[in-house]
């Protein structure tokens, strides 16, 4: 994947403003976490933090959305798909000091699993029947049927204590991981401090002392503070901050296409949202171009039900007719629908600037069609909160993608799926899904796939915004870093301060 940075002049500081060591890495973001669970988390705020910083899984995707080892170096399958014999590296140790094992990889899957703990991930690991510690470095895991996505899916299951397996608020606070950086300090309304983990599997990394994430609200704080090196790394920028950015001589911008997509997401059983032609018709009203270009800076393209980085997968959305603006139609379509006019809805709005400019958009456009908007701003665990209860009629929200399609088709389409908060239940949906998860040839599962996105991309529960462009921002003077698709901070395992 071809990766962009702009900016060449190098700025050089002894010291950070902040009195860090220059050894330690100062990451700035706009808000607190609502939470640090890696298998309760779902808002960026939270991933980029601990994900491959505090945690890993079996398996990691890397910067190019390739499947790789990590805490499992090798794998076996068995000839009919049905089992996967995982060995792990020896000696791992997590943050607390004592040994991960099987027995930690266990129980992490069926925490996933358990209802109890309402783990967004838990359709992730539905398929896993059996899970079996055959010794302290090996655990084998059997399947009800052939699972594609398996390797994909495990990268998202971090391994947590074996203890920590029917606990489901300590990590929220203080998270135990295997990763590089261990966990140091959280002062709510200021930081959380990860320190420098000695004990990490791999010799010689992390290279950096630390890494504090700060919590900066004002956006315009955050650039001046890049640019005078109280902060290194501004991550997942929008694109008008991200123009700014690249005129700075100290300041280096990354981007890359992203899998993630911003959404337009609708409760299916709210009022005239459970018409599905009341859904196609919305999709009519949007102008996803002018979204793009009027929010996102013209940093984007029109997005489908998979993004375009996704390109073994993704359909061209010259594919679905609803994406051709059409305000006559669409009237006419809820004229159809038979719904009372003037619609009255309202829409949750994730609290980022981006997510806000396009409500704003879309809230005229779809006063166009008879549609009356009322825009709903809450801090972003009141937003956490609302989206797992389902209690929305629409929201705005950005969020994250994933390499394999099941990985997020499954989870957020699939009647009772563990992200399905739009309440959407479509039985043709969900055999298809069914059988896209079990079939194991390539081209099989294309056909099956394709068939998904034409079902959703018009009258699904999301009408699917753009795909922009992920910016982060580096101040020169870090070394090492790479930019990775899925927006989390991987690489600072690797990255060094001058």
């Amino acid at each position: 994947m071809s990766i962009q940075k702009f900016g060449i002049a190098l700025f050089a500081s002894s010291m950070l403003a902040t009195g860090v060591s220059a050894a330690s890495l100062n990451v700035a973001i706009d808000s607190s976490p609502a939470g640090l669970d890696p298998h309760l988390i779902t808002a960026f705020n939270s991933v980029v933090v601990v994900q491959g910083n505090i945690y890993e899984g079996l398996t990691d995707i890397n910067a190019d959305l390739d499947v790789v080892p990590d805490l499992a170096k090798s794998w076996n399958v068995s000839e009919d798909g049905l089992s996967y014999t995982f060995t792990l590296h020896d000696g791992v140790t997590f943050h607390d000091g004592s040994t991960m094992d099987a027995n930690d990889v266990a129980a992490s899957i069926r925490r996933v699993q358990a209802e109890s703990t309402g783990s967004p991930l838990a359709s992730r690991v539905s398929p896993i029947t059996g899970i079996e510690v055959v010794d302290a470095t090996t655990v084998k895991l059997t399947l009800d049927a052939p699972f594609a996505p398996i390797l994909s899916a495990l990268a998202g299951i971090a391994i947590v204590p074996e203890e920590l397996e029917n606990d489901i608020e300590k990590l929220q606070q203080t998270p135990i991981g295997t990763g590089p950086f261990k966990f140091d300090e959280w002062q709510p309304n200021g930081y959380i401090a990860l320190t420098k983990f000695d004990g990490y599997r791999e010799d010689g990394l992390p290279k950096l002392d630390g890494v504090r994430v700060n919590f900066v609200p004002e956006a315009a704080t955050r650039q001046v503070g890049l640019t005078s090196g109280d902060y290194d790394v501004l991550p997942g920028i929008d694109p008008a901050t991200a123009l700014q950015l690249q005129a700075q001589p100290s300041v280096s911008v990354f981007d890359t296409r992203d899998v993630a997509y911003t959404l337009l997401g609708m409760n299916a059983t709210r009022g005239p949202l459970a018409e599905p032609k009341v859904r196609r018709a919305i999709n009519m009203l949007l102008n996803r171009q002018e979204i793009i270009d009027g929010a996102l800076f013209g940093a984007g393209v029109p997005g489908g039900p998979l993004s375009p980085a996704l390109s073994s997968w993704a359909l061209d959305t010259s594919e679905f007719d609803c994406y051709t603006p059409d305000v006559d139609g669409a009237k006419a379509l809820l004229e159809e629908a038979g719904v009372d006019m003037p619609i009255k809805l309202s829409i949750l709005v994730l609290p980022r600037q981006d997510a806000r400019d396009i409500s704003q958009v879309i809230q005229q456009q779809l006063a166009a069609g008879g549609i009356e908007v009322e825009l709903v701003n809450k801090e972003i665990g009141e937003f956490v909160q609302d989206w797992r209860n389902s209690d929305f009629d629409m929201f705005v929200s950005a969020n994250g993608g994933n390499p394999d399609p099941d990985q997020y088709f499954y989870r957020t389409f699939y009647s009772g799926g563990s992200t399905n908060v739009f309440q959407y239940d479509n039985p043709e949906l969900n055999d298809l899904l069914d059988k896209g998860r079990s079939e194991t040839d390539q081209a099989a599962r294309k056909e099956i796939y394709d068939d998904v996105q034409r079902m959703l991309a018009c009258e699904g529960p999301v009408a699917h915004l753009a795909y922009g462009n992920l910016f982060t921002a580096v101040n020169n003077k870090v070394e090492g870093f790479e930019i990775y698709p899925t927006g989390r901070l991987t690489s600072l395992v690797n990255a060094t301060m001058e």
